[in-house]
């Protein structure tokens, strides 16, 4: 069973109409990254009933949760890659062990950084950024979030590693159930007692943010409870086994330069944040409230561009190491026209839509709030576009083993590029540079994503010219 499943994953990846294959890959990809994104606001949302305190414990926290998920990128990311590429050079036991290699070792990071956060929890949440005032709700939080952190390294293995072999939808379902199952949990373990009454007629637990963070963990345990059933099953491409692991430098190279490109770009982000919102602090409490708006309404079409990036990356990736490089130049051709249409498309509609959907957050009427927050949407969505490239560039050569390009791209957005212009430029805009600064690194990262679109092809040319000589000679 397991070796037809193998074998149907295969042809598909490898005959399929170029233009259904990206869609049934990308697809569930942008699902559960849309499920992931509710989840989040929706978890915001019930902690914030709770008061200002447990909300700032909860965006704290959201620091740790990143952190964890930076372990599970830089393993994830390039075993994902590394996999793909060797299912498709018809390499099946070398997949098997770059694999169950990469599981088991993410699990056991994520059990010694569980370890270490526990035995330091009081100093590493104020390192985080609690004060005095919200460090025992973030210590609540963080210490179920810290019990559920190997699952969560784990899932973020196994996630990749599904759509690598071509089981995007199983990676979905995986994935948005958790975040669904979050939803869920979060009133009935919040509420109850002096937190309120139960919902729909049910008493809760009343364990306040201690509540959020259980049902976080227990959701986060059964994604990955999920994720690993199509191992269990023999229901998958590629097989685990605590007897094929085996540290193989060849195997830690590949992974670990791919991985490394995701794991910055995490990075960066988290340190692009911290960045623009000090920034923004030092001018205005509105400058601030407005890039918080601004950054919760656009994670949204972040979600879509990311989701459908890596949607499309392990079909590159199959392709180029089974030697298809018409199928890899015809697969770049065509997520390159989508995506920029698509972020065309959505940029144009929430350009319309910023200023009602601003108001919904802005519950003060702050009429500055209002300004800069359908200003920095604006800005950004007419500049999604070249979002939407520098994404799909930086998947494929993450995809075909390029790390190199693939760590120029992931950083560039919001690391070289975007830092200095966050500093730079309220210097001389003020409110107006913080709203702006991440469009303006949009429009100088397109001096960076338009030469490495062109160095794509020329390099897949190169290619075919190369297997052409080696056909020839045989």
């Amino acid at each position: 069973m397991a070796r037809q499943v193998s074998a149907e994953k295969k042809q598909m990846m490898l005959t399929e109409d170029i233009r259904t294959l990206v869609p049934k890959m990308a697809v569930p990809t942008i699902v559960a990254q849309l499920i992931t994104t509710v989840y989040n606001l929706v978890d915001a949302y019930f902690v914030s009933t709770l008061g200002t305190n447990a909300t700032a414990a909860v965006g704290v926290n959201s620091s740790l949760e990143r952190t964890i998920t930076l372990i599970g990128s830089l393993i994830g990311a390039g075993a994902c890659s590394y996999i793909a590429r060797l299912l498709g050079s018809k390499r099946d036991e070398d997949a098997n062990r770059v694999l169950s290699t990469s599981l088991f070792s993410a699990l056991g990071l994520g059990i010694l950084f569980m370890l270490i956060g526990r035995l330091c929890i009081q100093p590493m949440v104020y390192l985080l950024g609690a004060d005095e005032n919200c460090a025992a709700y973030s210590i609540q939080y963080a210490t179920y979030v810290l019990y559920a952190a190997p699952f969560m390294v784990g899932s973020f293995i196994l996630n990749m590693c599904l759509r690598s072999e071509g089981s995007a939808m199983f990676s979905m379902i995986g994935m948005g159930f958790g975040g669904v199952l979050n939803c869920f949990l979060d009133p009935l373990f919040i509420y109850g007692g002096e937190y309120g009454p139960g919902l729909f007629g049910i008493q809760g637990l009343g364990l306040g943010v201690a509540g959020a963070s259980m049902a976080t963990a227990i959701s986060k345990t059964v994604s990955f409870c999920i994720l690993c059933w199509p191992y269990l099953r023999h229901r998958s491409s590629v097989t685990i086994s605590l007897k094929k692991f085996k540290l193989v430098m060849e195997d830690v190279r590949e992974v670990l330069a791919i991985g490394s490109t995701s794991f910055f770009r995490s990075a960066f982000s988290v340190i692009a944040n911290v960045t623009i919102n000090r920034v923004a602090r030092g001018y205005s409490t509105a400058a601030l409230a407005a890039l918080s708006v601004a950054n919760r309404v656009l994670e949204f079409p972040f979600a879509i561009i990311l989701g459908f990036g890596q949607g499309y990356q392990p079909i590159a990736g199959f392709n180029w190491g089974a030697k298809q490089t018409k199928r890899v130049r015809d697969s770049l051709k065509f997520v390159i026209q989508v995506s920029l249409i698509g972020a065309i498309g959505i940029g144009a509609v929430l350009v319309l839509l910023a200023a009602p959907i601003v108001s919904i957050f802005n519950k003060q009427a702050d009429a500055e709030v209002l300004r800069l927050g359908v200003l920095c949407i604006r800005l950004q969505c007419i500049m999604l576009f070249s979002h939407a490239l520098n994404s799909i560039i930086n998947m494929f050569y993450a995809g075909i083993g390029k790390a190199k390009y693939a760590l120029a791209m992931s950083t560039a957005r919001q690391g070289y590029v975007f830092i200095p212009v966050a500093i730079i430029a309220p210097i001389f805009l003020k409110e107006v540079g913080i709203a702006s600064a991440q469009a303006i690194a949009d429009v100088v990262c397109l001096f960076i994503a338009i030469p490495l679109a062109i160095k794509a092809f020329k390099m897949i040319d190169e290619e075919e010219i190369k297997e052409s000589q080696e056909e020839a000679i045989k």
